[in-house]
């Protein structure tokens, strides 16, 4: 049985913006952030990417070590639709980035790289119990299977955090590049989305 050696790694977040994804890949802190990455075992840059519409809802929770306030997730079972971005990576680079958002070092022998390299069946497999260890296949572009990662817990089963300006920038910097969105798309396509975050907020 032959093993893929390519996905498309499905970004919601701020790692649509092409350089804070570079930050994952080369190593780095992105602007704005307080974290260094220590970047992935293959250095090299996606050479293809694209714009992809999800669809289920996007929302905000949790608590950034590098951002400060809440994070991007993505509940797939959800109704609305989604903005995001595919790259085009290697099977490691896709296990390192993920590797990198749950705040460990990229290594090998990362079991999800094998999964990731495997026979994939669609829908959704956990790999493990943190933020961003649910791995969804969203679809297949070239016959390659579209992958993201999210939280285990759907957009209704978890204390909503409202984001910070600098990891909405990111966002906002990611959604010119890959659509080439203007302030007046970005602002409504966030006030479609931020809102529930920050009402939720709110209550606490």
């Amino acid at each position: 049985m032959s093993m893929r050696t390519h996905v498309w790694y499905v970004s919601y977040g701020s790692n649509m913006s092409a350089d804070r994804l570079a930050c994952y890949v080369l190593g780095g802190r992105p602007p704005g952030g307080s974290r260094e990455n220590p970047g992935a075992r293959d250095r090299s840059l996606p050479t293809r990417d694209m714009p992809v519409d999800l669809p289920g809802t996007l929302y905000f929770a949790g608590e950034s070590p590098q951002w400060g306030g809440g994070v991007a997730f993505y509940d797939h079972t959800a109704p609305g639709w989604t903005a995001a971005r595919g790259y085009l990576v290697t099977t490691a680079q896709f296990a390192d980035i993920a590797a990198q958002e749950m705040y460990r070092i990229p290594q090998e022998g990362d079991p999800l790289e094998e999964v990731v390299a495997g026979p994939l069946d669609g829908g959704r497999h956990t790999v493990g119990p943190g933020r961003y260890e649910t791995l969804v296949e969203v679809g297949r572009h070239d016959g390659v299977p579209l992958l993201t990662f999210t939280s285990p817990h759907g957009v209704d089963h978890v204390e909503h955090n409202a984001p910070t300006a600098a990891y909405l920038s990111m966002l906002a910097a990611g959604l010119r590049e890959s659509r080439g969105w203007d302030d007046t798309d970005i602002a409504d396509y966030f006030d479609a989305v931020v809102p529930r975050s920050e009402a939720a907020a709110s209550r606490r």
